[in-house]
């Protein structure tokens, strides 16, 4: 795609706004600029198509709505056709990210944990499989979670090829475990292992992650959930109207990573729609969602049905508790929240930059949905 901009030397910018109106743009996979020597400047514009390794959506043009009915109609039933294979068999996917850690206990009543960073093979949807950078060969990695007051070590094992180390986002650690090399370590190389070692002493909702390289390594998958202590819940307090019952009772916890870049692309957890997993609750049923972005961009979360109790930002509990149906969440930032399913249905949750979420024949990317059964249901 060219954009022709024929400048001469004097009255440069008065040329640039006249022709800035005339201009035409067309999408590409790669921005290039030529400039021409001499008094006359041509400069070939080339915009990064979103998601050019195929996890986004194509910019529309003109010429895509000059389509037959025919066309057309075969474009919808495709779009529906693959939509109903959300939640099937038909698109489970190799792998699952997120599984719980389960410590082994040091002589000294430490919880240990070793986690073992590699690329492995990692299916994103049915046939998209991709060289994802892992921890344990899963995106996101392990979910670790302590109690405050545990004795905490982590050991990381490096089969990279690259050094790294592993910086633990929101946790409080003494300056000597942050995971900076070479501030505050040596880089952990190839074939090596470090140990991280500290005392949970404050509930946090926090991430692990690569520090080195971490503009290659964390949005190709090295990043995961770690935990201390729960959040505690508004019971029996009323925000914008609305009670929360003094007994109120989580039926399921979830952490939900945001992802936008590298190999594994727009994703949840991991995974691209239709191989993102429902959430699936009873009528009237609360459950808690720690979201997470560990991606490059902002992105809106957005749940259809019901609004989103917003009891905590970066693991910091708020003493102002708001509801929202879209939550903004920038890279490195973390929230958590509480939803009441108080209608039956299967309602579609998703980022609200619908070019992360749709393309023109299919979903993919950061969707997913909140099923709500009726528990008194033959």
């Amino acid at each position: 795609a060219t954009l022709a901009l024929q400048l001469i030397e004097e009255g440069a910018a008065n040329a640039l706004g006249a022709v800035a109106t005339s201009f035409e743009m067309l999408f590409a996979s790669r921005v290039l600029v030529g400039i021409a020597a001499g008094g006359t400047y041509t400069a070939t514009l080339t915009v990064t198509e979103a998601g050019a390794s195929g996890d986004a959506a194509t910019a529309t043009t003109e010429a895509d709505h000059v389509m037959t009915p025919e066309e057309a109609m075969a474009v919808d039933d495709k779009m529906m056709a693959q939509m109903k294979t959300f939640a099937t068999d038909a698109v489970k996917t190799e792998g699952a990210g997120n599984t719980p850690l389960v410590p082994t206990i040091g002589a000294d009543g430490a919880k240990e944990f070793t986690i073992t960073a590699e690329v492995t093979k990692w299916e994103v949807e049915p046939g998209k499989i991709v060289d994802a950078w892992t921890y344990n060969g899963q995106v996101p990695g392990p979910w670790i979670k302590v109690n405050v007051g545990d004795k905490v070590r982590l050991t990381l094992i490096n089969k990279l090829v690259m050094a790294t180390d592993v910086h633990l986002h929101g946790i409080h650690t003494p300056n000597s475990f942050d995971g900076v090399s070479p501030y505050t370590q040596q880089m952990i190389k190839s074939g090596e292992e470090f140990t991280y070692e500290f005392v949970a002493d404050k509930p946090a909702v926090g991430m692990y992650h690569a520090h080195m390289h971490g503009e290659e390594a964390v949005p190709n998958g090295m990043f995961g959930v770690f935990q201390i202590g729960d959040v505690p819940l508004p019971a029996g307090r009323t925000v914008s109207g609305v009670k929360i019952p003094n007994d109120v009772k989580i039926v399921q916890e979830l952490p939900m990573v945001l992802n936008d870049a590298g190999t594994i692309g727009f994703s949840l957890n991991g995974k691209s729609f239709p191989s993102t997993a429902p959430v699936v609750v009873n009528k009237d049923d609360w459950f808690e969602v720690h979201y997470f972005n560990e991606g490059l961009q902002n992105h809106p979360m957005h749940m259809h049905g019901f609004p989103q109790l917003i009891i905590a930002k970066d693991g910091i509990p708020l003493d102002q508790p708001y509801w929202a149906d879209t939550i903004l969440i920038g890279p490195g930032e973390r929230y958590t929240v509480l939803v009441q399913a108080t209608d039956l249905g299967t309602w579609v949750w998703h980022c609200h930059i619908l070019n992360h979420v749709e393309m023109k024949d299919r979903l993919f990317g950061m969707a997913t949905a909140v099923v709500v059964q009726d528990p008194t249901a033959a």
